[in-house]
């Protein structure tokens, strides 16, 4: 935004770490961010890694122009509470709130205030997060752009209705735990096999980052690739007859409604 003259975090955990660095990364100088954390040790490491600065909740709430919410669920109407009578009625707050709704936020702040609420992922701490984001009714053309440029800075996002918002949790907020896990399977599946738990985690590992690059950059499809490297009646045929056969795509389709249930118990 052309006037923006300061940021605040509000959280500084390890998603609020990687929004700062998101922040910088879009062009947001360090000195303009301010960070609201209790703890002393956090603070002193975040100014030593970013040269951005604290401050009380109250002043960073009252002189900012952006704030992010970065906070657990159950904290977040006593934040709300709090900050209310010292936020800037035309100050975009960014919500990473897991399964708070916009309404939420406007019936705790004022019905007036912009909002965008978006729903990231751990990945966002290396710069390959993806992200859904929802806008309310009283965002600029301004707060767009700053929003497009700080998702852009920290991955992929995609622009949702917010009713999708708890579709965007089951898929890219708790994805990657449906990866680490699929790992985790596959290395003990390997040491089943023989393999020491060393090799077994090193090949497992680089086939998956490996794959991944190649889904990236090959063009071609999931579909695609997976069709490629199975011969038929071969090696990979039969391994993905037996997912097949266990219902490999209903137990993804169950955990990811779920956690897609999950999400809508916590608004």
């Amino acid at each position: 935004m052309a006037n923006q003259q300061k940021v605040a975090v509000l959280g500084a955990g390890v998603m609020g770490e990687a929004l700062i660095a998101a922040l910088i990364g879009s062009g947001v100088e360090p000195s303009a961010i301010s960070i609201v954390e209790k703890r002393p040790d956090r603070c002193d490491e975040l100014i030593g890694k970013y040269a951005i600065t604290v401050d009380s909740l109250h002043s960073a709430v009252a002189t900012s122009d952006v704030i992010l919410l970065v906070v657990k669920p159950q904290d977040m109407p006593a934040l709300l509470g709090e900050i209310k009578p010292h936020i800037n009625s035309n100050a975009l707050i960014m919500s990473f709130v897991a399964g708070k709704k916009i309404g939420f936020i406007q019936e705790n702040l004022s019905p007036a205030q912009p909002i965008v609420r978006i729903m990231p992922n751990t990945p966002t701490s290396v710069g390959l997060g993806a992200a859904g984001y929802s806008f309310g009714n009283n965002v600029s053309k301004e707060h767009r752009a700053f929003v497009a440029s700080l998702l852009s800075a920290a991955g992929k996002a995609v622009e949702v209705d917010e009713s999708l918002q708890d579709a965007i949790t089951a898929t890219s907020g708790s994805g990657p735990a449906y990866f680490f896990a699929f790992v985790e399977a596959m290395i003990e599946g390997s040491i089943a096999l023989g393999l020491t738990r060393e090799d077994a985690t090193k090949l497992t590992i680089q086939t998956i980052v490996g794959s991944a690059a190649l889904l990236e950059n090959s063009g071609d499809s999931p579909t695609t690739l997976r069709e490629k490297v199975t011969s038929p009646n071969g090696t990979t045929a039969a391994a993905l007859a037996s997912f097949s056969n266990d219902q490999l795509s209903a137990i993804v389709a169950r955990a990811m409604k779920a956690a897609r249930d999950r999400s809508q118990e916590l608004a």
